[in-house]
């Protein structure tokens, strides 16, 4: 018995070892931003002054923008587009790379942005309401070139915010019904790096996105560093590929900000510098560089100005710029 133990023991670590051994590297890294304007009002920053500067001073060319239903669609059936619209055309403007995402869960606290028109509609309505949305979206950008790929929701499969439960069913219908709409791009799921099983989120979508958290605030244990590794990442692609067949994957989320007890824009300066650092910075660049990963979209550009804009510590922005130099 103790043989036979012992033989299975190997051969789940030598599988393990096996799967994350080291991928061929890529010659190039390409990196990109999520930018969420309301995120940067948050902040108290000029979230077009925020947004330029990406463009125009780091040189970004791969962008996730977010198409906020409460943001876009202020009353039932009245739409206002202004900001979304300039954010696309100065995107263009400069021949950068646009995901689009779509849905009710979508990035930044609250993680679902419902307006509050909808709030108090039946289950049916809403659905039939958050469909009707992203038919408009949908419809307008979809001859726009600089629009590459639509995200349909973002991390569904993670149970995280001030959301109601998923609705699998539901899920596929607006993935079902965005490709009905535009057949001509990719579809992107994304799914929780470290939480995540991923094989839902792969299979569902065309494209797969991952996010890379490395610290987080948990109620109960306080300040909590993930005690993960590339090749965490690494066996979770190959596994991933043997059970649903070999997709494209981006890391469409990579921590580049603290996470603490409250809000970013509710801690101290001190506070958010004391969890995260500009050498840590560093370091989470040459992990990323091990994970196989050659798109990688950050999480943090507004928080990065603001440092820079507010505080007069451009460490971060200047980092990123190295970055960017293609």
């Amino acid at each position: 018995m103790r043989k036979i133990i012992f033989i299975v023991l190997f051969v789940i670590l030598a599988g393990f070892f096996y799967l994350s051994r080291p991928l061929p590297e890529s010659n190039k890294v390409f990196y990109g931003v999520t930018f969420s304007q309301i995120f940067s009002k948050q902040l108290g920053l000029d979230w077009q002054e925020n947004f330029l500067a990406i463009l125009d001073d780091l040189k970004v060319r791969k962008l996730r923008l977010i198409a906020y239903w409460p943001e876009i669609e202020l009353k039932s059936g009245k739409y206002y587009f202004f900001d979304i619209d300039w954010q696309i055309e100065e995107a263009e403007k400069r021949n950068a790379e646009i995901i689009l995402a779509v849905g009710q869960k979508l990035p930044r606290w609250p993680e679902c942005h419902i307006p509050e028109w909808a709030k108090n509609l039946s289950q049916e309505k809403q659905e039939e309401s958050l469909l009707n949305f992203m038919r408009k979206i949908i419809e307008r950008y979809k001859d726009k070139k600089t629009v590459k790929i639509w995200q349909v929701e973002n991390e569904p499969f993670l149970s995280f915010g001030e959301c109601p439960k998923l609705d699998k069913e539901f899920l596929n219908k607006e993935i079902n019904f965005v490709r009905s709409l535009d057949s001509s791009r990719p579809v992107l799921l994304t799914d929780s790096g470290e939480l995540g099983l991923w094989v839902n989120a792969a299979k569902g979508g065309d494209i797969f996105g991952t996010t890379m958290y490395f610290q987080i605030y948990h109620k109960l244990f306080g300040q909590f560093r993930w005690p993960i590794f590339p090749g965490f990442f690494r066996l979770k692609q190959r596994v991933t590929d043997l059970l649903v067949g070999a997709k494209p994957k981006i890391v469409i989320e990579f921590q580049m900000e603290p996470w603490g007890e409250k809000q970013l824009y509710e801690l101290t300066l001190e506070k958010q510098l004391e969890i995260f650092n500009a050498d840590q910075f560093d370091s989470r660049i040459k992990f990323v560089k091990k994970t196989g990963f050659n798109t990688v979209y950050f999480w943090g550009a507004e928080w990065w100005f603001w440092l820079k804009a507010k505080h007069q510590k451009p460490e971060f922005w200047e980092k990123a710029r190295t970055l960017y130099s293609y």
